[in-house]
């Protein structure tokens, strides 16, 4: 390959239930790719069925880098998931094959075709403070304060989603500055592939939203919430603050443990948060440039991204 030629690479986003699993086994099948995962709930061990994490089966056929790779007791962030997947790129191209990245983790895409910025270190005393507060006043009323910090930030965030708010605080009371600024004297550290982004957007949301449903009950069929009880015997440490029992439906399934919910409404609450994020994920996607949209409801969506892939391949460099 001549110098001046960047290799290929593929990227698939999308929100969950969006599709994303069968197409990605349709290319394995058919194409010379290696997959990379790009899903921030995938990275920990022993969160299979309520991550929705691919079945031994799956993997035997398609095997995916970057799953099972941290307990739920420790953090990833999107900094390490770019060192990691450029790594695992290079690698992937220099074994004659195109590396695939699948997931539903926006702020991993766009750290690894942007860059990142130089944000600030996590400050556990600012945090602890942040956490104290909240509990007092709740997360709504810290997205307000955010609001008047952060306008900016504030607008493209849920106040529930209180991992980012809290971080987001944190920014501004650490730097000084809101996140917002800060992000926008971001360097860009380009990508040294070509690659063609495609990403799965429903032509009906509401059909989105009763697949997420109904995986949310084959989720519980299939135990989730006794998965959910190993993990707390596994790992006594684990609390609600923990970016793993963050994700989706975990952090509802700790409070049905706890005794706060009876089953309905657990699982009234976890299929509305999962709905809250294929709504955060579609929000990312819209903002992002540079993607091709396709509509994840289409009859034949898998032959469909392999037609597409295999004519941009044979396109030339």
């Amino acid at each position: 390959m001549p110098a001046t030629v960047q290799p290929k690479a593929i990227l698939l986003a999308g929100p969950t239930a969006s599709g994303k699993t069968a197409s990605t086994l349709h290319l394995c099948r058919t194409l010379p790719v290696e997959i990379i995962s790009v899903d921030s709930a995938l990275v920990y061990r022993d969160m299979n069925i309520g991550t929705a994490k691919p079945d031994a089966g799956f993997l035997a056929e398609a095997p995916h880098f970057l799953l099972d790779i941290i307990d739920p007791t420790d953090s990833y962030s999107a900094a390490q998931f770019r060192t990691d997947a450029l790594q695992l790129m290079d690698d992937i191209t220099r074994r004659g094959h195109i590396p695939l990245l699948v997931g539903g983790t926006m702020l991993y895409y766009k750290a690894l075709l942007e860059g990142l910025s130089d944000l600030p270190e996590a400050d556990p005393e600012i945090r602890a403070t942040l956490e104290a507060e909240a509990a007092q006043i709740g997360w709504p009323a810290m997205h307000q304060k955010l609001a008047t910090l952060d306008p900016v930030t504030a607008a493209r965030l849920e106040p529930g989603d209180s991992q980012r708010v809290q971080r987001a605080l944190e920014i501004c009371l650490v730097s000084g500055e809101p996140m917002s600024a800060l992000l926008a004297r971001q360097t860009s550290e380009p990508l040294a592939y070509q690659t063609l982004n495609l990403a799965l957007v429903p032509s009906d949301r509401a059909v989105l939203h009763q697949r997420i449903a109904e995986r949310f009950d084959q989720m519980l069929a299939m135990g989730f919430i006794d998965e959910v009880r190993a993990l707390l015997n596994k790992y006594p440490t684990l609390t609600p603050e923990l970016p793993s029992m963050r994700c989706v439906g975990y952090r509802q399934a700790l409070a049905y443990l706890a005794g706060e919910d009876d089953l309905p409404a657990f699982r009234e609450k976890g299929i509305a948060a999962t709905r809250q994020l294929a709504k955060r994920q579609l929000t990312w996607l819209r903002g992002m440039t540079g993607w091709e949209t396709v509509d994840s409801l289409q009859p034949g969506l898998p032959e469909a991204i392999g037609d597409r892939v295999r004519q941009w391949i044979k396109q030339k460099d």
